[in-house]
């Protein structure tokens, strides 16, 4: 139970991101969307190359910071989790909570369903996530933050008493 409420406190996490994020607009975090997305931005000067890489930057510190070290505290630290096994499942459920957020509600509803997302100019290249950027996403989720969280739980075994 406490790791699906931890898993809930990733999910706000990500919230607050793309919340932040879309503040002034939602060309504030294009850097999510397809290439194609990404470079009419640039054409319509509602952008800059230079903006999208700072954006990619400071959303990837956002989201990848408590992803790698939030959750193995809260797994280790709160929990109390014992050796690799315990360990690994509890990061890999937490992450799967916040992971299947990001892709049902960020992505499918949020980004897929309503206008927040919509950049002007851009509605013909709707949907926004689709291809190569859907698969890298559920690839994310579904395999690198595993194969990232059993190095971790790897690590931590190792200098665990």
């Amino acid at each position: 139970m406490l790791v699906l409420l931890e898993g809930i406190v990733m999910c706000f996490v990500l919230l607050i991101v793309c919340v932040v994020g879309i503040a002034n607009g939602p060309v504030g975090l294009v850097t999510f969307y397809e290439p194609e997305v990404q470079e009419r931005a640039i054409e319509l000067g509602l952008t800059t190359r230079q903006r999208i890489t700072r954006s990619t930057t400071l959303a990837s510190i956002a989201l990848f910071v408590p992803a790698l070290v939030l959750v193995p505290y809260m797994v280790y630290g709160i929990n109390g989790a014992k050796g690799f096994r315990e360990g690994f499942l509890q990061m890999v459920a937490i992450s799967l909570v916040f992971g299947l957020f990001d892709r049902i509600f960020i992505d499918w509803w949020w980004v897929g369903r309503t206008r927040t997302w919509i950049i002007p100019g851009t509605e013909d290249l709707m949907p926004y996530i689709y291809g190569r950027t859907l698969i890298r996403k559920w690839m994310g989720t579904l395999v690198f933050f595993p194969a990232v969280y059993a190095l971790i739980a790897w690590a931590i075994t190792l200098v665990m008493p």
